[in-house]
């Protein structure tokens, strides 16, 4: 049992070694509240983690009737016990005194509470008035990546076939939707195709924009055991910033921002020129190899080098080791997902597994991270832009068969479009059409680029907004109703990490208040709309967590996400289990496409896919045309310049990203005492190089401009590459002055002041990682002021807006932790 080691400090705890193949061992990592010892705790309730991706499952420890600690549990096949730094203490943000304990509605600008039943008929009167007026199209729903699959599946049945609209999205848009993508690109179908087991095999494991230190870091122990035990692996790290990764990696590429395309271009080159392909494995499983080919002929390590600012011979070196491992495992993520031409990125790993037919085996695969810890469930439920379980759109026997599950005629279903994606719809919110916005368990007025533009939308008095939440965010601050939500611990469900493992996570503890589950809310809602299926049955007929997954388990039969062989029963006591679960694997399925490529065939797949390039969608028939054995996929793409380049105005590149102590807007992890004071502002990254060309020093305030905002913040000067910056995005404005954004008493510090409203064509996932900004000084870190620049960040609010702090200062000195970050923007919880 570890409970003595720092975990600020020492993030990662102490090793416990172990050789290729072999079996990682177990750690109990546990962590009480003061004054609690072990056996004074009352009983210990099953639950996994809820701040991050990894699916770490715990045990929360209760007495009297509170949450005192957690336990990392032994049994599960995710973390044998270990836990993250934000699994060890971000427990107590649940009992943070400014939590939401009553509805409210804003009256004469003020929002003030209510009871339950006012603020609920207050919304399903205001639905219905838009239904009869002006249509489903008038009402969309932006949803989270933090609540339970329960949660999103009775989101879905109410918002697509109850509704009618085909305004459903998640902030996992921005987060997971390239991962999405890119799985259904090559392989028809969503679907996570390696396991974290692969760890234990594998004898190369390449990271591309993927800081698995700081945003998985129980895989990073993992990792860490493995490169201390015998047999270790050879790392490849792709990222511009010199990581806890990158300082590991046997080869460390920092390409310049937006040239991803480029670089694994040229890096597939190279595996095509020395012939470290599989052949009869692209024979048997692809279509496209000729294609790939003669696109990547030219993309020499030299072309590369030129663009990317990569030596040659480091292109050369990464490919020769790619290219020789015996278990290749490759993991993505946000630096890939949030800049440029990210779905084509994205593709061409996906590529350089099936070139080399490191698939379905041990030790070879391939993980399209996720971000958020149920960022698969929405896309799995229809809550992020696809249909439930996987189905096509554009395939009316998939929306048949939906519609047969829900008792729904098919028209019922809209299946006309794509499905709107979040851009679109505050787009749409922007313009008119859309008249009501259900934000639930996400923060928009900080996690969405062009934070100037984002309040104005949600401040406009045609749109009416409801926040459903845990604490008045800066969204909520701009709602007309606003819900308290429970949260993990207070509620009961499942929800399934980014190797397709699913866990159950059971109530633990009573929400504070009046705040109820996120299921109740939507089940009330359901019932005071009176939802109704073809034969006038209520449309979603379960009652509480349990009944709604069945639910869930028969819409998910004979699909790829099937959970039939799955149960709480099932779930409760012992490890997760990955997905597919049926008759046929009745305790899961490890790997994808053992066996072959599964779910392409032009019947079956969940997309006929789109143009790299542009995001054109397929048509049907060419989809069958090309690939009518429903192989995989080997897609090419050349490489496109980046949509912003820097100028003289904005000499440098901004990126943004995540700290290992943080998660997402810090609505729980900067309520948590020993997070909060591991990285308590926000800060500026630069190279060395840049400082001193700028007479910059270590803690000096300065202001980072892009054509849209700026912020504030203090500088860290690292070995960034040149010309780069690096801006955390938790920070917003709940624990500061103004409360709800910048003005006269609160300097600018989100980052999503200054990012750029461009999206990936293929996956619609924001741009995070692609602005051109410039840096300027506005006091040394010891105190003298420098002439101050104008900032442009604007924040228009509701007039009368209340928040749950005052105070907080806005600029104070970052102490070095030496952590570094690039992961996902999203939700709140």
């Amino acid at each position: 049992m570890e409970t003595s080691v720092d975990r600020i400090a020492q993030p990662w705890g102490s090793r416990t070694p172990y050789a290729r193949g072999g079996t990682w061992p177990s750690r109990a990592d546990t962590h009480l509240a003061e004054g609690v010892a072990p056996e004074g705790v009352e009983r210990w309730v099953q639950a996994a983690s809820i701040l991050h991706s990894d699916g770490d499952a715990m045990d929360i420890a209760v007495k009297d009737g509170r949450m005192v600690g957690v336990r990392g549990r032994v049994v599960d096949r995710v973390n044998r016990g270990r836990l993250g730094p934000k699994d060890v203490f971000g427990w107590q943000a649940n009992a943070s005194a400014d939590r939401l304990t009553r509805p409210l509605v804003r009256r004469d600008g003020q929002l003030t509470e209510t009871d339950w039943d006012t603020a609920m008929e207050l919304v399903a009167a205001r639905s219905r008035d838009l239904l009869e007026q002006r249509g489903p199209g008038s009402i969309g729903f932006y949803t989270s990546g933090q609540l339970f699959l329960e949660e999103y599946y009775t989101l879905a049945v109410a918002a697509r076939a109850g509704i009618g609209t085909s305004h459903l999205d998640g902030n996992t848009r921005l987060c997971t939707s390239t991962a999405a993508e890119a799985l259904k690109e090559s392989f028809g179908c969503d679907g996570q195709p390696g396991t974290y087991d692969d760890i234990d095999h594998a004898d190369v494991i390449a990271l591309f924009g993927h800081n698995l230190a700081e945003t998985q870091p129980v895989q990073w122990m993992r990792i860490l055991d493995r490169l201390e035990g015998g047999d270790p692996p050879r790392l490849v790290c792709v990222d511009p910033r010199p990581t806890r990764v990158a300082r590991a990696a046997a080869v460390h590429l920092a390409p310049r921002i937006g040239t991803n395309v480029a670089l694994l271009n040229a890096l597939l080159h190279e595996i095509i020129r020395t012939d470290r392909v599989d052949h009869a494995y692209i024979t048997a499983h692809t279509v496209g190899f000729d294609e790939l080919a003669q696109q990547v002929a030219d993309c020499t390590p030299e072309w590369a080098a030129r663009i990317c600012d990569v030596p040659a011979a480091r292109i050369v070196e990464a490919a020769e080791v790619l290219g020789t491992a015996d278990r290749l495992l490759s993991t993505v993520l946000q630096g890939v997902y949030q800049s440029h031409q990210a779905t084509a990125a994205a593709v061409q790993v996906n590529n350089l597994h099936l070139l080399r037919g490191m698939l379905g085996r041990p030790g070879a695969g391939v993980l399209q991270m996720n971000g958020q810890p149920t960022a698969q469930n929405t896309r799995e439920c229809g809550a992020d832009g696809d249909l439930p379980g996987f189905r096509n759109w554009q395939n009316d026997q998939h929306v048949a068969d939906l519609a047969r599950v829900w008792n729904v005629d098919p028209l019922t279903i809209p299946h006309y479009a794509p499905p709107t994606h979040a851009m679109q719809i505050f787009r749409y919110a922007e313009q008119g059409s859309v008249r009501m916005l259900w934000i639930s368990g996400t923060n928009p007025a900080v996690s969405l680029p062009e934070l100037s533009r984002i309040r104005s939308i949600l401040s406009q008095e045609r749109l009416f907004v409801v926040v459903q939440d845990l604490f008045l965010t800066e969204t909520a601050q701009l709602a007309d109703v606003v819900l308290p939500a429970a949260t993990w611990g207070e509620k009961t469900g499942t929800f399934t990490n980014a190797d397709r493992t699913v866990h159950l996570s059971d109530k633990a503890v009573e929400p504070p208040g009046e705040a109820r589950p996120d299921l109740d809310i939507f089940l009330d809602y359901a019932r005071r709309m009176d939802f109704r299926d073809k034969d006038g049955g209520p449309l979603v007929s379960w009652h509480d967590p349990e009944s709604a997954f069945e639910a869930w388990k028969r819409c998910s039969e004979g699909r790829p996400c099937d959970y039939t062989g799955l149960s709480y029963g099932k779930l409760r006591g012992g490890s997760g289990i990955q997905w597919p679960c049926h008759e046929r694997a009745p305790e899961g399925t490890d790997r994808l496409y053992a066996d072959g490529i599964a779910w392409a065939a032009p019947d079956v797949c969940e997309t006929y896919g789109k143009d790299l390039v542009t995001g054109a969608a397929v048509p049907a028939v060419e989809y069958r045309s090309l690939n009518p054995e429903g192989k995989a996929m080997l897609k090419a793409a050349e490489f496109l310049p980046l949509h912003e380049a820097p100028s003289d105005a904005y000499p440098f590149q901004l990126t943004t990203g995540r700290t290992l102590y943080h998660f997402h807007t810090r609505t729980k992890t900067g309520r948590t005492p020993q997070l909060n004071a591991a990285a308590p502002d926000v800060w500026v990254e630069m190279s060395t190089s840049d400082a001193g060309a700028r007479g910059l020093d270590e803690g000096d305030l300065v202001e980072v401009a892009t054509p849209r905002g700026a912020l504030r913040g203090r500088l860290r000067i690292t070995d960034i590459r040149p010309g780069l910056l690096f801006v955390p995005f938790h920070y917003g404005y709940w624990d500061t002055a103004s409360g709800s954004g910048p003005d006269a008493t609160t300097p600018p510090r989100a980052a999503n002041e200054t990012t750029v409203t461009d999206w990936d064509p293929v996956s619609k996932q924001p741009l995070f990682k692609t602005a051109a900004a410039a840096v300027a000084l506005v006091e040394k870190s010891g105190g003298k002021p420098a002439p101050a620049p104008t900032t442009t960040a604007s924040a228009p609010s509701r007039a009368g807006g209340i928040r749950p702090t005052e105070g907080g200062a806005a600029a104070r000195v970052l102490e070095s932790t030496g952590t570094y970050g690039d992961d996902t923007v999203g939700g709140t919880r």
